[in-house]
Formats: structure tokens, C-alpha cells, sequence
């Protein structure tokens, strides 16, 4: 891959949108099945955030490169066989090879495909007062990133601004770092993130030199940073009611997003328990159009050391996710009919649940 994936993004989820077309299968290099491995095994091992830990996947791996498993395999059916081995060795939300565009999967069909998502949808007044957008995605894109800081500046009036991250899928920390510094009275450290030192020492770590980030001390072996809002001059949002509206779909950057809200008291989250994808990191390319997302640290509460992987992060207020705006809605006054409504028409496209790891073989 040419370039690199936004720091803490993860796999989309599977949508619900209509299906595109199958992409035509495109022309990868002559690459092997185990060359295609082996990268990702020596990947693996050297950068995984936890050292011990992507010892023992790579040396999966490499059990099944010797045992003739991945040769005669391609496309779908290769990726799902190496994620299903990594899976069976300890489960990540973030581990998962990236086949190339019209890869056949197994059975001989065509992956099936969805439209991109659309990073914001719906920014504006919901009801007098309530403020409401959906964030599908948090790209490394200074036009969206624009577009959130005009968001939060244009809703300034607001007495509560709901965030929806239900079908967020990741991103980075560009419209978090716009948006923070009108929701707090006062320097507010969100999460903290460690870095395996070894990375950060190449220069790999996706989340140095952001300025929102301060390096402290931290476990042996990482690089410790922890996130922080600093408040800007303008005063009308600090008393506003902040809700976050999470899901099985709200993975990774939104679970940070999610978790800052939560561990620093400043918002409410509302609706089921996220994902439980903690890992951020980079993307890299294996060979052939394959693809895979590298974890080279974890973000977690600064108070109690606790991350999500697996887990998620759990809500204040436990309702099924396609409810969940019709709740903070009507506990902001709106009548219930109303509510209903409006929920109808701000409910997102995409699936609300989480992503299932491969099956372990």
C-alpha cells in the first residue's frame, strides 16, 4: 500500500447500504501465498504492540507456511485462512489481511463490496437548542476536519450537542482536536496512548508530533502519551449537555472519542457497547494488492489503566443502539412522538453491530 491508514482506523464494518458492483479482479504482482505471509509474520513480530504476543503470531504464521496451508490458496480464502490462525492465537479487533479489489472469495464469488463511507451526515439543529452530527468516519482530510470545526462553531448556542459515532468506523484524532476545546473550562488530559518504543524509536508511531499529544513517563518498553483538551476563549459550550451515541459499530478512533467523554466526565454515552477494537497503528503492504493494519500501541483510561480491546467501551445509559437518539431526545424535553420521528430520520445506514473476528481453524 502507498500510503499509510489514518492512525487508529480499523476495517469498515459490514454495511447494510446497497451493494456496489463487483470491482473488476485486478492484476496483483507475482507474488506467494507464503511470500504474502511471511510478510505479514515478519510484520508482526517486530512492530505488534505487544512483543511476546506478535512472537506467537508470526510464529503461527510460519506453522502454516511449513505445513503447505496458504499455498494453494488466493484472495479471500487466503486472507480468511491467516486471520483465522492469528484469531485462533489471541483475538484482535484490528488484526485482519486486506485482499485486493475483486479478489474471488471462497466458493468463487466476488468479495462483496460497499460504498465509501461519507465522513460526516446530518450536522445541524435536530430540535431548538440540540445540536446533532453523525461522524461515519474521522479521515485524515483537512476538509473535514474544517467542516467539524465549523460544525461546533455554528452550534455554539446549543444546551446539548449529540454526537453519533453508531457507524463510525475509526480514523484519527483531526476532528476530535477541533471540536474538544469548546466542551472544557480547563485543561482536561482525555486518555492515554503507549506506543512499543521500538516503533516510536523508528519513527513509526502514528500519533507523535500531534500537538494535542504529551509525552510522559510509562511501562517499560512503550512510548507514553497522553491526550489532552486545552480549552479555547470562547465560554458557551462549557455547561452544554454532550451526548455520544455508540453502538457495536462505533470502533476504534470513535471508541477513543467515546472513552475521553466518559473517563473525563464531560459526556454522555448512550446505546450498547462499542466494538472493542483498541489497537491503534499503521497499515503496510504484504505483496500482491494484499493488505494489513499493523497495531503498534493501545489507548486506555489514564485512571485505571484498563483499555477496550475486546470489551468495548460500556455506556451510561444501556439501550439498543436504534434507540439511543429517541432517549437522549426525550430526555432533553422533546416529546416522545416527536423523538420517534426524528430518530427515524437521522438513523444511520450502516449496521449497528460489531464485526465478528474470523472463526479459529
Amino acid at each position: 500500500m502507498i500510503r499509510l491508514l489514518p492512525a487508529l482506523l480499523i476495517a469498515a464494518s459490514v454495511a447494510a447500504a446497497p451493494v456496489l458492483p463487483a470491482a473488476p479482479v485486478l492484476a496483483a504482482d507475482d507474488v506467494s501465498a507464503n511470500a504474502i505471509a511471511e510478510k505479514y509474520a515478519a510484520l508482526l513480530e517486530s512492530d505488534y504492540v505487544y512483543p511476546a504476543t506478535g512472537k506467537r503470531y508470526a510464529a503461527a504464521i510460519r506453522a502454516a507456511i511449513a505445513a503447505g496451508r496458504y499455498a494453494p490458496l488466493s484472495g479471500e480464502a487466503l486472507g480468511e485462512a491467516i486471520d483465522a490462525d492469528v484469531n485462533a492465537v489471541s483475538p484482535d479487533g484490528h488484526l485482519r489481511v486486506r485482499v485486493p479489489e475483486g479478489a474471488a472469495a471462497p466458493g468463487g464469488t466476488a468479495p462483496t463490496r460497499y460504498p465509501p463511507r461519507v465522513p460526516i451526515e446530518q450536522p445541524g439543529w435536530i430540535a431548538p437548542g440540540i445540536a446533532y452530527i453523525r461522524f461515519n468516519i474521522f479521515p485524515d482530510d483537512p476538509a473535514v476536519t474544517a467542516a467539524a470545526a465549523k460544525f461546533i462553531a455554528d452550534h455554539a448556542d446549543a444546551k446539548a450537542v449529540i454526537f453519533d459515532l453508531r457507524t463510525n468506523g475509526g480514523g484519527g484524532m483531526d476532528q476530535m482536536d477541533v471540536m474538544f476545546p469548546w466542551l472544557f473550562s480547563a485543561p482536561t488530559r482525555l486518555v492515554t496512548m503507549a506506543t512499543r518504543a521500538s516503533v516510536d524509536a523508528e519513527g513509526g508511531s502514528p500519533i507523535d508530533g500531534i500537538p494535542s499529544m504529551r509525552k510522559v513517563d510509562g511501562d517499560p518498553g512503550m512510548v507514553t502519551r497522553e491526550h489532552w483538551a486545552t480549552p479555547n476563549g470562547d465560554a458557551r459550550l462549557r455547561d452544554a449537555k454532550v451526548y455520544v451515541l455508540t453502538s457495536g459499530g462505533t470502533a476504534s478512533a470513535a471508541e477513543h472519542f467515546s472513552l475521553a467523554m466518559k473517563h473525563s466526565g464531560r459526556g454522555t454515552l448512550v446505546g450498547a457497547p462499542t466494538a472493542g477494537a483498541n489497537h491503534f497503528g499503521r497499515g503496510e503492504e504484504l505483496g500482491g494488492g494484499y493488505e494489513a493494519f499493523i497495531p503498534v500501541g493501545r489507548t486506555y483510561d489514564p485512571a485505571t489503566g484498563k483499555d477496550w480491546e475486546g470489551d468495548g467501551v460500556q455506556p451510561d445509559i444501556a439501550v439498543p443502539p436504534a434507540e439511543a437518539l429517541v432517549r437522549v431526545l426525550t430526555d432533553l424535553g422533546v416529546e416522545a412522538g416527536e423523538a420517534k420521528k426524528l430518530s427515524d430520520t437521522h438513523m444511520p445506514s450502516r449496521p449497528m453491530e460489531r464485526r465478528k473476528p474470523a472463526p479459529a481453524r
